[in-house]
Order: C-alpha cells, then structure tokens, then sequence
C-alpha cells in the first residue's frame, strides 16, 4: 500500500523506529526503581510507555506520586544516569542511513519527533551520523509529549508544510495516536514495541517489517 497525497515532509520517531533501543530503555528505567528500593517496573510495563517523555513515563510507572515528590524526581535523575550508560548498547536498525539517503535523494525532507530530550536525540544523531538528513526536530522536553499532535503541528509550521503532504513513521501506538490528532497519516514499523494489529487497529495506514520497505511508500518526488 502507498501513500497517495505523496508527502513532501516525513516525521520519524527516534527509539525503536531508526534506533533499537528498547532494551536500553527497559535496562535503564528498571535500575533507575532499584536505585530508589522500588519493586521493578516489568518489562512489558516499559515498554508500554515507551514513546512519552521521562515525566509522563515515570508518572504511568509510579501511580500515585506526584512530579514534585523527591521519590519521582529520584527514579527520573536515575534513569537519566543509567541510560546514559546503557545507550552505549543501542544500534541503528539495518538500512537506516541507506533509506535516509536515498528518501532525502528522493526529494523529501526528513524530520525526527521523539520522546527524548533533545540533548538525548542529538547523541543519537552524532554518534551515528544521522545529523545531516534531518531539517526539522522535536523532542518532549521543548514541546508536549506524544500523544498529543503539537511535535508534528510544530514541524509542519516551521517547515511550511500541510497535513496532506506530511507522514508520521514510528512503532508505537502513541506516534499513530499523535499523526491522527494532527490529521497526518501514520506507517507503522513492526520491529519496535508496538504490535502489527495493534497498530493497524490504532489507524496506522499500513505496517512494514523492514525500514527499507519504507521506500515502496515514498516514490521520487517529480
């Protein structure tokens, strides 16, 4: 299946959509409660809200502790150090600077909308030379976080861009969650956190199993 409106903008998430980094995630936030003498989060807990901003993650984790508790800034100020640490394990998905190149050949402009902090996102795009292909960032500490549609209505402002000429790309239900509240149609990607049918059910136009499937939804643009 293909996009029909043939976007000029196209918006990917960052953590389980162009890096693999769940299990640094679930690795990191999980040490950051036994820091604290908390019970582990379990793993399908994390990855649950994978995709929000550390704030809106810890307060899902920790139900009935608010922002201002020493114990909520506690398990945010441990997750900040030990990812820090467990990100030296993440990798890119394979393909992903190859389909970068060929969709920016292409004539599209890329864009990133991520639940990270943008310090978070720029080591990412260092570490693997990933700066270059994008035009336009958001991340959740200078914006609201996913699932509300502000990262993407944000990117389309500041690069003149319509909804009918912009996609959103990622594996949770909250980046599908976020493209439909902005009016933007959602590819989901299988090999994140979120489930095929879970994904397809949430409004995703479609599903592929391979980022390099992404180019037989984005043709060259004329």
């Amino acid at each position: 299946m293909s996009i029909t409106s043939q976007p000029s903008l196209i918006l990917f998430d960052c953590d389980g959509t162009l890096t693999d980094s769940h299990g640094a995630i679930v690795e990191a936030m999980q040490l950051a409660f036994q820091r604290n003498d908390l019970e582990q989060p379990a793993a399908d807990a994390v990855n649950g809200v994978i995709g929000l901003s550390l704030h809106e993650a810890v307060r899902r984790l920790l139900p009935g502790h608010k922002p201002e508790d020493e114990l909520f800034e506690g398990i945010m100020q441990g997750y900040r150090e030990c990812y820090r640490i467990a990100e030296s394990h993440i990798s890119l998905y394979p393909d992903v600077c190859e389909v970068l190149a060929e969709l920016k050949q292409r004539g599209y402009w890329l864009g990133v909308v991520t639940g990270k902090s943008l310090p978070g996102l720029q080591r990412v795009l260092d570490t693997f030379a990933l700066r270059d292909y994008f035009y336009v960032l958001r991340t959740a500490d200078c914006t609201h976080s996913k699932p509300h549609p502000a990262m993407v209505n944000e990117c389309m402002t500041e690069m003149g861009i319509k909804a009918d000429r912009t996609v959103v790309v990622g594996d949770a239900l909250f980046d599908v969650q976020m493209a439909k509240a902005a009016g933007v149609p959602c590819i989901g990607v299988s090999f994140g956190v979120g489930e095929r049918d879970a994904l397809l059910q949430a409004g995703a136009e479609v599903v592929v199993d391979h980022f390099s499937t992404l180019l037989d939804h984005f043709p060259p643009l004329a």
